[in-house]
């Protein structure tokens, strides 16, 4: 018994100084591993000091500001905006030993003040924090509903003081004006990519299309950082250093558009959208002495702001679409032949049909008007004129010459995607056609350079959209565009003589334009009614079917604007003709833009107000020469009578100079006047004066009757008037 305690006593003794052994190796490697941290400062090849500043170091992205899309005074079109993001931290731990609370304290207040001002109903915020909480998460968003806050809201809920609710700041790109050219500002892609450097997600904004992608790499800024030492939760420990990086804001593009003539053309637009359905429309402002694009727009269009209608309207059509330009294409034509001697303005053709290389030319009344002069050709839109024309150019001449005014080629406008149209000449006929505008393409921008060198005494200028291009971190203008000279197809004579006939169309009693009289500006261009192709060939007809436009400047002696206007189809009825929608655009814009820019009012020759008097007893003959005296047309009804027994108008009433003014006399003998050019107005009170009942076909103004003038009107006459919309109108107007 002895010997067996004496053996356990001795084994526990051994196992004691093993143990202790053991833990005397441990600590003595732990002393020596600490002396090596503490003398080396790295453990395991690991710099230990820089392990744990990279571990409370912090980096966050300094977005940069894109540069802003400014019109040529200015006035903001797109820019990025401070806006928003609302985050709530849900973890109690970050409030653990400090006096105030950084967490959602009262989920049921939070959810329920939050709601008043984000499209959230309570329940659903309080959802989101309660999903969170019990995912042990550190912070929640609220979706969609808590971004792009304007500071407005912001400031709103942080008077509410609510714990745990934090804002980090957005830039968002903002377009203030709505529709506002919108296919040449474009807009951007904006998303969230996380960076390969500090793996920290920023804000990546790309541009997609217009200015906003062709000039994407000047707009876009350079992204700062900034490094700062924290705690564990974050939160920025006092007295240490910051290193800031700053972003480099993306350069300010002023564009050569007006806000203003801008805002005309947009309100212009969108009325006629509205009444008459089209399905397209185009229109341009430039000033025709420099090139540069004041306004310009498109129907389909979108709300830059909101996006709607982005679906339909991709393109600019303006500079990336060819259209066949129909009778503006006379412009050049005409331009053409008194460049090189060929224009004869009184000489004359028979109007109506052409037969020429087995086809036949016909004008929009193809029974024609006679024999006309060039000049009534013109004022009239007659195509057959203009191929009579070119025989006298010459084709090869003639196309030549479309070729210095631009045609067939791109004009280099500063905007991507541009299309060059094509001179067709493959046949003969081709260029008979496109003397009339049928056939060969164009783009609205070239009708624009082209007519530049109308309005500018010669000289063709190139369109541009760009002023100049500024960094604003410099305040350096670092591009700068100027007007360029792009040839001078004609010469100062020629263009003043271009401007001086196509006035007429717009105020002869012959002229198609008559409805883009101006009463303040003497307006100068050519209207255009194009057949539009058809997808399987030919072409679309119809007075629906049509593309109906506009091409012409103001004041005609020394024009300030040029505008292009083209109305695609537009769903004009019974009551309207294609040159109400584009002449009310042009009307009002052109008007508008050019008081807007302090062009002073022309005085422009009208025909004066007129009262009428009392011609009722009187003789013929006296009533005959008063009213010559006066300038107002007699009607004489019953020419074999003696005394006036019946008038209209009736005595008071205001008319202007030149009106037509019926007397009926005594004698019932009624020999038929012509009535060419009236308007069924007055073919209805000539018709009530007279007694007797006539058959009326059409609207608008007379263009045949089917018995001759001088034919005297009996129980058994039969008079037909024909009337037709597109017929050239009387411009004398009876004022009530």
């Amino acid at each position: 018994m002895t010997k067996r305690k004496r053996q356990s006593v001795f084994g526990n003794r051994w196992g004691a100084f093993l143990m202790l052994g053991i833990f005397g190796l441990l600590f003595l490697l732990m002393f020596v591993r600490i002396a090596l941290i503490q003398a080396t400062g790295s453990a395991e090849g690991r710099d230990l000091a820089a392990s744990v500043a990279k571990k409370h170091t912090k980096q966050e992205n300094l977005s940069a500001t894109r540069g802003k899309i400014m019109d040529r005074n200015g006035s903001i079109i797109a820019e990025d905006e401070q806006r928003y993001k609302m985050y709530a931290i849900i973890t109690p731990e970050i409030s653990k030993d400090l006096k105030e609370d950084y967490h959602v304290v009262d989920v049921d207040k939070t959810a329920r003040v939050l709601s008043k001002y984000i499209d959230l109903s309570p329940a659903e915020i309080r959802e989101i924090i309660v999903k969170a909480q019990k995912a042990d998460r550190y912070q929640v968003e609220f979706n969609k509903a808590g971004r792009n806050l304007p500071n407005s809201v912001k400031k709103k809920i942080e008077a509410e003081e609510l714990p745990g609710i934090n804002f980090e700041t957005q830039l968002v790109r903002f377009y203030p004006n709505g529709i506002f050219a919108s296919n040449l500002v474009g807009i951007v892609k904006e998303e969230e990519v996380r960076d390969k450097e500090t793996q920290l997600f920023t804000r990546k904004v790309s541009g997609e299309m217009g200015i906003e992608r062709t000039y994407n790499d000047e707009l876009s800024g350079t992204n700062g950082k900034l490094e700062y030492e924290s705690d564990f939760w974050g939160r920025l420990l006092p007295m240490k250093d910051e290193t800031i990086v700053p972003a480099k804001d993306g350069q300010n593009i002023y564009l050569t558009l007006d806000k203003m003539i801008q805002s005309f053309l947009e309100d212009s637009m969108s009325e006629v959208q509205k009444k008459y359905n089209p399905e397209s429309m185009m229109a341009i402002v430039a000033d025709p002495k420099t090139g540069r694009i004041l306004a310009m727009s498109q129907r389909p269009t979108f709300n830059l702001k909101t996006r709607e209608g982005l679906e339909n309207s991709w393109a600019n059509y303006l500079t990336e679409q060819t259209i066949e330009p129909g009778s503006t294409m006379k412009t050049f034509t005409l331009a053409t032949a008194i460049e090189n001697g060929n224009w004869e303005p009184n000489a004359t053709f028979q109007s109506g049909q052409y037969k020429v290389y087995d086809s036949t030319i016909r004008d929009s009344n193809q029974s024609g008007w006679g024999r006309i002069t060039y000049l009534e050709g013109i004022q009239r839109s007659s195509n057959v004129g203009m191929a009579n024309l070119l025989k006298r150019i010459g084709p090869e001449t003639f196309m030549d010459s479309l070729k210095t005014f631009g045609f067939g080629t791109k004009t280099g406008i500063d905007l991507p995607g541009e299309v060059s149209g094509k001179l067709l000449n493959q046949y003969p006929i081709n260029v008979v056609t496109t003397a009339y505008g049928q056939g060969s393409t164009a783009t609205p921008i070239q009708m624009i350079q082209a007519y530049s060198a109308i309005a500018n005494d010669g000289k063709m200028m190139q369109p541009y959209v760009i002023e100049k291009i500024v960094d604003p971190n410099t305040g350096k203008t670092v591009e700068q565009h100027e007007p360029t000279v792009k040839g001078q197809p004609i010469s100062a004579e020629t263009a003043k003589e271009v401007r001086e006939t196509l006035a007429t169309t717009v105020t002869s009693e012959h002229g198609t334009a008559q409805k883009f009289a101006s009463e303040d500006y003497t307006v100068t261009g050519k209207t255009g009614t194009a057949q539009i192709p058809k997808a399987g060939g030919g072409y679309s007809w119809g007075k629906n079917q049509f593309l109906y436009s506009f091409l012409g400047s103001a004041p005609a002696d020394d024009p300030e604007l040029v505008m292009y206007i083209a109305v695609k189809k537009p769903k004009l009825g019974e009551k309207y003709v294609g040159s109400d929608p584009t002449s009310e655009v042009f009307n009002s814009v052109m008007d508008r833009s050019l008081k807007y820019l302090n062009v002073e009012p022309e005085e422009v020759e009208r025909a004066e107000d007129v009262e009428v008097s009392d011609y009722v007893a009187l003789g013929v003959e006296d009533a005959t020469q008063e009213l010559a005296a006066q300038k107002l047309t007699p009607i004489i009804l019953g020419e074999n009578g003696t005394q006036i027994v019946q008038q209209y108008p009736e005595k008071g009433e205001i008319v202007l100079e030149g009106a037509h003014l019926f007397l009926k006399t005594d004698s019932d003998t009624i020999q038929l006047p012509s009535f060419k050019g009236w308007s069924l107005r007055d073919v209805l009170t000539y018709q009530s004066l007279s007694g007797h009942q006539f058959t009326i076909k059409g609207e608008g103004f007379v263009t045949t009757q089917s018995l001759p003038e001088g034919t005297t009107l009996d129980a058994d006459s039969k008079l037909t008037l024909t009337l037709k919309q597109t017929d050239a109108k009387s411009t004398k107007k009876t004022k009530k």
